[in-house]
């Protein structure tokens, strides 16, 4: 059961045993696995305990072994791409897609209805306003029908949807660090939700594995500036996702300053937030509380560590791991908090957080495949 499929797929075998102690067999494809995000993806689905990596196809790399493409992976995955076959997607119990924004709201509909559970690690299905999205992405949206049971899969939020999703929208990389960072505060109702700021900074892979002169070492290195001051197309996810932390709690809709920035670096996002403390919550929000509050929030989530009051976390510190570093400050007893929040942009930010969503989605237990430790240096 074969058929042509236009795009690069890569389908894999996961044993394992889910959350019961029940063993369980969930054949993944990936679709776009030749850019930064495809090529994390398998980097961590092929040290998964549970994994057995069967095909990789790709009309334009036909024959090409993968470890060719990709020297990393030599000794981990050992077969060629193939040519594109539709029917190994239409196997699967799970897809991801590591595709342009646009490509995957193209195919998913098709794989909905063959009861092939998606997640998309593009920006097709993170919006809910057809409107909206073709506002920011510039084309109209292919399958409206589905943005509204896509589930949002920020695990620290939606665990309990994810689990039941057909559907699942990876949060982008921006769009994860400033949530986390800011949610504690939205809601519990601490600050203004109309006076926030993101000043972010992102690394160089965050634009892709394509050929641009603004991403090039010369253009980049030993450089540092601001882009999408005026608008990104990130600034509407992350109002969304904070929208719903307020909704019933308070009136109006966030307020959100986003200024993104490009760095001169592989691998990281630093988002550095800021929020002013209502004048009814000023007494109460002590350095200790706002500590206190962060730990009790995250305290049971195994991506998201809450570092010890004072704390300046670092990107080099969650390079290669999927996990979120935060640290709360409250700089002269102000009335203005500052949250750090660092992130690897290609693994909490990207195929990290799609790993965490399928082990979630599967039954699995959410840290298989994710317990590597961060690179340093």
């Amino acid at each position: 059961m074969e058929k042509d499929y236009p795009f690069v797929v890569i389908a894999l075998i996961i044993r394992g045993s889910n959350d019961y102690g029940v063993e369980v067999m969930v054949k993944v494809g990936i679709v776009g696995g030749t850019g930064y995000t495809g090529v994390e993806l398998l980097r961590l689905l092929a040290a998964h305990p549970d994994v057995d990596l069967a095909l990789i196809t790709s009309r334009s790399e036909a024959g090409l072994p993968v470890a060719e493409m990709f020297p990393n992976l030599r000794g981990h995955v050992d077969i060629a791409f193939t040519v594109p076959d539709a029917a190994a997607l239409a196997s699967c119990d799970v897809v991801f897609f590591a595709t342009p924004n646009g490509v995957a709201m193209q195919s998913v509909p098709e794989l909905i209805d063959a009861g092939v559970k998606v997640i998309d690690l593009a920006a097709d299905f993170r919006l809910k306003d057809t409107e909206e999205w073709a506002q920011w992405y510039g084309e109209p949206h292919a399958c409206a029908g589905l943005l509204s049971e896509a589930v949002y899969g920020l695990p620290e939020v939606n665990r309990a949807a994810i689990r039941e999703a057909r559907l699942i929208a990876n949060p982008g990389c921006y769009p994860t660090a400033v949530q986390l960072g800011l949610l504690p505060l939205l809601e519990n109702g601490l600050v203004d939700h109309q006076r926030l700021i993101a000043d972010c900074k992102s690394a160089v892979s965050g634009a892709g594995r394509k050929a641009n002169v603004g991403t090039l070492l010369c253009e980049t290195s030993e450089s540092f500036k601001a882009y999408g001051v005026p608008g990104h197309r990130h600034l509407p996810e992350i109002c969304q996702g904070l929208n719903t932390a307020i909704a019933g709690k308070t009136e109006g809709k966030v307020g959100l300053t986003f200024v993104p920035h490009l760095t001169p670096m592989l691998r990281g996002i630093h988002a550095t937030l800021y929020a002013t403390v209502n004048d009814a919550s000023s007494a109460k929000v002590t350095q200790a509380a706002l500590q206190t509050l962060y730990e009790e929030r995250y305290a049971n989530e195994p991506f998201v560590d809450v570092m010890p009051a004072g704390s300046h976390p670092e990107t080099r510190s969650v390079k290669g791991a999927n996990i979120c570093r935060i640290a709360i400050h409250r700089p002269q007893g102000g009335d203005t908090v500052v949250i750090l929040s660092v992130i690897d942009n290609l693994v909490k930010g990207a195929a990290g957080q799609a790993v965490q969503n399928m082990n979630i989605l599967c039954g699995l237990a959410e840290t298989a495949g994710l317990s590597g430790i961060a690179l340093v240096p």
